[in-house]
């Protein structure tokens, strides 16, 4: 029996992407306690309250206060005392894209002199340290889910610590736990997999490799973000509103939060979204001024101790709040919030909150006890930057051989009717984009925000697939074109097509709701270098590079092999360890692969994937065209 017909009988799904996640075997029925692995001190305690009853209310707000590098000096840090410090994607020391280690090393010195309580600086260090040049960038997490190895993930988590210690930096903004059920979010790639389990255990990995209970050198502060329902949001719209029942919440969304909390995360960063309460029809609006379950839920029923950090800006998008001032969001559980550029109006406007009775004082109190605790704890008193024995050190950055195993882990085999693996001596023909394209092949969140503008020398450590095919084929010849137009297929073995979507983003990344999910439809480029290379008498084996699973059946049609390799960061020689046989296929896939552009309709299931010792026949599959999706419905 073919594939097709196999997967044929398990297609038909009630939503777009993939079938909604299962509940827990047992599903619960309230929110539970969690028993986090950092237990409090009471000697700790005391030493907090005795800081917090001799600070002024404006040092207080102060703490409760982070800003962006780019805004500030050394000077404003003497003179605002502020609690923490962060560079959003696309900013670096002294706005220089190529600043070393030693330049992070640098600032950060230079504003701990500054503080007489030490700063928190937190970096989206979300698949590797992926703002710093020269740093090793590791699958996103899309391609670590389909790996289904915690361990893994724990030794990645434990690597990045590495790294962000090596330029001064102590907190992390990661990892993303969002249970993604809408491949048209922009942020899919962010998410480990449709599975709520896997990230229940992929949680508690990666914030016990990143955190270490702060016993080494090189761990660091994790987050568990975005709390809480990202990943469900109607149509996969970004910021948009998630309709679920509190159970959904509970046994779905929850899962990573529990696995985060039991390994003692100490950071929880909100999310832009809405919650909708599908049970009770009641609309709580935005999650920054939710306080049944910022307050009542994560740090009361759940007991979480760390503090809640807000997101960029999003403060504003509550109603009667603006970029610097939302007594809302804090009255709602929100214990430090990301003002990146409006620092200094909303540390006079909370002030002036407090004073007027709109924010209680124990309020405040709260919420600077919750930020020097994980202060404390993260061993920040007393330690300046460039004292870990990693400051500064360019290959602290690095951890090369832990990304090429991750790479060889995740990469999914959809299809093999012919190709793989490719022998060594070979005479290969290499076409598509994103073949020898470092950005393309890492995705967002990589040196930039939205992974856009950069080069291949913004990569100085790493290899491009075609580099590393290049290597790997010993005694034989790579020919390289990237349209495979005008060249002559009956010349080589074999052709290896690299195609797949450009770096994207928070946003940008959205596929609108009235849009194809067909791969074809955003980048026709990729369909017309498999056209040109396809049905001329040699094997086509396609490297599909992607943040999401995408209706692609006209792609795998023209290919003899089909590859899902993700987004698999800098690493490209864990690709080619796999495609030239070194090593098996391991991956599966973490969601469901669309079977249609429009409609509910699977054609690979959530965990299926092939490998050289395990085959499946993939008969030609039907492909619609549609020029857009104008009744896509909600899930």
């Amino acid at each position: 029996m073919s594939l097709l017909s196999t997967v044929a009988r398990i297609a038909l799904v009630s939503i777009l992407f993939a079938s909604t996640p299962a509940l827990a075997k047992e599903p619960l029925t309230d929110w539970p306690h969690i028993t986090s692995a950092i237990p409090q001190d009471a000697a700790t305690e005391a030493k907090i309250a005795k800081m917090v009853a001799g600070m002024s209310l404006r040092d207080k707000v102060a703490q409760m206060t982070q800003v962006e590098i780019k805004t500030v000096t050394p000077q404003d840090i003497r003179t605002y005392q502020f609690g923490s410090v962060l560079n959003g994607g696309g900013s670096w020391p002294n706005m220089d894209k190529y600043a070393t280690a030693k330049d992070w090393v640098a600032m950060a010195d230079s504003f701990h002199a500054q503080a007489k309580i030490p700063l928190l600086w937190g970096t989206d260090a979300v698949h590797g340290h992926s703002n710093v040049v020269g740093a090793t960038l590791f699958p996103h997490n899309i391609g670590l889910g389909a790996a289904r190895d915690p361990e893994l993930i724990g030794d990645i988590a434990a690597a990045t610590g590495k790294a962000v210690r090596a330029t001064g930096v102590n907190w992390a903004f990661a990892p993303t736990l969002a249970v993604v059920e809408d491949g048209r979010w922009g942020r899919t790639y962010e998410g480990f997999s449709s599975d709520p389990q896997l990230i229940h255990d992929y949680a508690r990995a990666y914030v016990d490799g990143m955190q270490g209970n702060f016993q080494g050198p090189g761990n660091i502060v994790a987050t568990a973000k975005h709390y809480i329902g990202d990943g469900g949001t109607a149509q996969g719209i970004d910021q948009g509103i998630t309709p679920a029942s509190e159970a959904e919440l509970i046994n779905v969304h929850a899962q990573g939060y529990f696995g985060a909390l039991e390994a003692g995360v100490q950071t929880v960063m909100v999310s832009y979204s809405s919650w909708t309460d599908t049970g009770t029809g009641k609309a709580y609006g935005k999650m920054h001024g939710n306080g049944y379950l910022v307050n009542d839920v994560l740090k009361g029923k759940m007991g979480f101790d760390g503090f809640v950090i807000s997101d960029w800006n999003a403060i504003e998008q509550i109603p009667g709040c603006t970029k610097d001032r939302c007594p809302q969001a804090i009255n709602a559980g929100v214990d430090m919030i990301m003002v990146p550029f409006d620092w200094k109006a909303f540390i006079d406007n909370t002030v002036a909150d407090v004073e007027i009775g709109d924010i209680p004082m124990s309020r405040i109190d709260d919420a600077v006890t919750r930020i020097l605790r994980v202060k404390m704890r993260a061993g920040l008193f007393g330690a300046k930057p460039s004292a870990s024995p990693y400051a500064g050190k360019p290959q602290a950055l690095q951890a090369r051989d832990l990304a090429r195993r991750a790479v060889a882990e995740t990469l999914v085999l959809l299809k093999n009717e012919g190709g793989l693996p490719l022998k060594a001596g070979a005479k290969i023909l290499v076409v598509g984009k994103s073949a020898n394209n470092m950005a393309n092949q890492s995705g967002g969140w990589s040196i930039t925000w939205q992974g856009t503008e950069t080069s291949n020398a913004d990569y100085p450590v790493g290899d491009s697939l075609l580099t590393a095919i290049k290597a790997t084929n010993t005694g034989g010849t790579v020919t390289y074109s990237a349209a495979g137009a005008d060249v002559d297929v009956s010349q080589f073995d074999v052709v290896v097509a690299v195609i797949g979507e450009t770096p994207y983003a928070e946003g940008k990344g959205d596929i609108k709701p009235d849009q194809s999910l067909a791969h074809s439809d955003r980048y026709p480029e990729d369909i017309a270098a498999l056209n040109a290379v396809s049905g001329k008498g040699k094997p086509v084996v396609t490297v599909f590079e992607s943040g999401r699973t995408v209706y692609a059946n006209d792609l795998i049609n023209a290919s003899d092999a089909f590859v899902a390799a993700w987004l698999p960061g800098t690493e490209g020689k864990g690709v080619t360890d796999v495609l030239f046989g070194q090593k098996d296929f391991k991956g599966v896939l973490p969601f469901a692969w669309p079977g249609a552009p429009c409609e509910g309709r699977t054609l690979f299931p959530a965990g299926y994937g092939l490998s050289y010792t395990n085959q499946a026949t993939v008969t030609t599959l039907e492909f619609i065209e549609t020029p857009g999706c104008p009744h896509a419905q909600s899930h």
